[in-house]
């Protein structure tokens, strides 16, 4: 993977660790999961819309690509976003974190649905299976509470995250980012716009949740939605939710340093399995070689050995370097 690819990966396993505990703050205060979820997009969606709006040709782009946005919407955003909030109300936040960690796994079954042609490999096949291992290691002794409504819920969210980057990459993936990412926000805005009227606060929310609130507009909406789709471009859909292994740990790390929550050895021994077993299922090449999809793998040519990358005013960091200069 380039160091382009592991800086959003590691951009987006922080960004993306850390609303499960700003949503428990909210829903704690409680505030509504329609409430949290629109304030969320509508921050997030007026943050990005402006420029979104500059790049120029947005309403070209809506026209051409509503269904599978309007599909990316729905099932990365609309429906999860409620249900992971909605599920949070009876599970803690590291549970719920916990617990999406069987994103990759559900994102390798899908992405085989789909139809996709990127090849695992026995390395990557071996960090999925250690991340796994590692999340099991940090799940026991945090899996208390909830019922069956709210891990449902978490289950629908999990094959949410799972499917939505894979209609990203299969057809959105001339899309430019801002022009995808604020009109879903948008969208989902206007959606629960009347469920959160109906619900919303009669008095103002203390600091801390404005904060929490602010946060998952901001950086867990504006930030991390245009870093993830970077990402998927990036490194692929299926590898892209690698990301949702070392979510969980960030998670347990933001209880311990915020909640006052205690770090034990078995965290420390799940926090090693995850981390190592991230950059196995993120690396390119070794067991079984780089698929067509794979770009951490190099371009090979019918001898299998690699070949230069023509030089061009557009070339990227997806080149690893490999530039024949005219």
């Amino acid at each position: 993977m380039t160091a382009r690819g592991w800086f959003l990966f590691s951009l987006m396993g922080v960004v993306w660790g850390i609303p499960y505990l700003m949503i428990k703050v909210a829903v704690d205060a409680p505030l509504s999961p329609s409430t949290v979820v629109f304030t969320r997009c509508a921050v997030g969606a007026v943050l990005l819309l402006p420029f979104a709006l500059r790049q120029g040709g947005l309403a070209g782009t809506l026209r051409t690509h509503w269904r599978p946005m309007l599909a990316f919407a729905c099932i990365e955003i609309i429906v999860p976003w409620f249900t992971l909030t909605d599920a949070e109300r009876h599970l803690s936040s590291s549970t719920a974190g916990l617990l999406i960690a069987g994103v990759p796994i559900v994102g390798v079954l899908m992405a085989r649905f789909f139809g996709e042609t990127e090849r695992l490999g026995a390395r990557r096949v071996a960090g999925l299976t250690l991340g796994l291992a590692g999340v099991t290691v940090l799940t026991v002794p945090h899996l208390t509470g909830g019922d069956a409504r709210s891990l449902a819920e978490v289950l629908l969210t999990v094959l949410g995250y799972a499917t939505a980057p894979l209609i990203a990459a299969r057809y959105l993936k001339d899309v430019p980012t801002l022009q995808l990412t604020a009109p879903c926000l948008a969208l989902a805005a206007i959606v629960y716009a009347p469920a959160a009227a109906l619900t919303w606060p009669s008095s103002v929310p203390s600091p801390q949740v404005l904060t929490s609130l602010a946060g998952l507009g901001v950086i867990c909406t504006a930030v991390a939605f245009v870093a993830f789709l970077e990402l998927i471009k990036e490194v692929g859909p299926t590898r892209s939710t690698v990301i949702t292994y070392v979510n969980p740990a960030v998670a347990v790390a933001a209880g311990a340093l915020f909640l006052g929550e205690s770090l034990t050895v078995g965290i420390v021994v799940a926090f090693t399995l995850i981390l190592a077993g991230s950059v196995l299922a993120t690396a390119g090449g070794g067991g079984g070689g780089s698929g067509p999809l794979d770009p951490g793998g190099p371009a090979v040519g019918r001898r299998g050995r690699a070949r230069p990358v023509a030089w061009s005013t557009r070339q990227t960091s997806r080149a690893d370097g490999r530039v024949e200069c005219p």
